[in-house]
């Protein structure tokens, strides 16, 4: 059963690191088109939208850990998911009712929200308990 598990948390490292790296890399080689598609203006200076695309780039570089030691890099996932999409989903959600941002936005929530919610999944589903043996 624990490899169940761990697979599962293998699974969510991959698809986090992937989608981490797809919007860094939109967002370093097209980010006046992915301000377009989201009917925002481009980042005004321009490095404002390039250090976004590196932290993420760096982020989705962190999930390679988790991916080759799902047991051992637990803490990566319980800061980058839960913690760092958690809140991106939320100020995502409170942005778009205080400020106003537009509906679009809301797909961010919505992909960071559940990624954060399979990440606890996956975590809680993994736990170590009294007795186990995980590897």
């Amino acid at each position: 059963m624990a490899a169940h598990h761990f697979s599962f948390v293998r699974a969510v490292a991959a698809a986090s690191g992937v989608y981490d790296a797809a919007v860094g890399i939109t967002l370093l080689l097209a980010a006046d088109q992915l301000a377009s598609w989201f009917g925002v203006p481009p980042a005004h200076p321009r490095i404002f939208s390039d250090l976004n695309a590196i932290f993420l780039l760096a982020v989705a570089a962190g999930y390679c850990w988790p991916w080759l030691d799902p047991r051992g890099a637990r803490w990566y996932l319980w800061v980058m998911g839960p913690g760092l999409k958690g809140a991106g989903a939320i100020a995502f959600v409170v942005d778009y009712y205080v400020r106003h941002s537009p509906p679009s936005f809301l797909l961010f929530a919505a992909s960071d929200g559940t990624l954060a919610v399979l990440t606890l999944v996956a975590l809680v589903a993994s736990r170590d308990t009294p007795g186990s043996r995980l590897r």
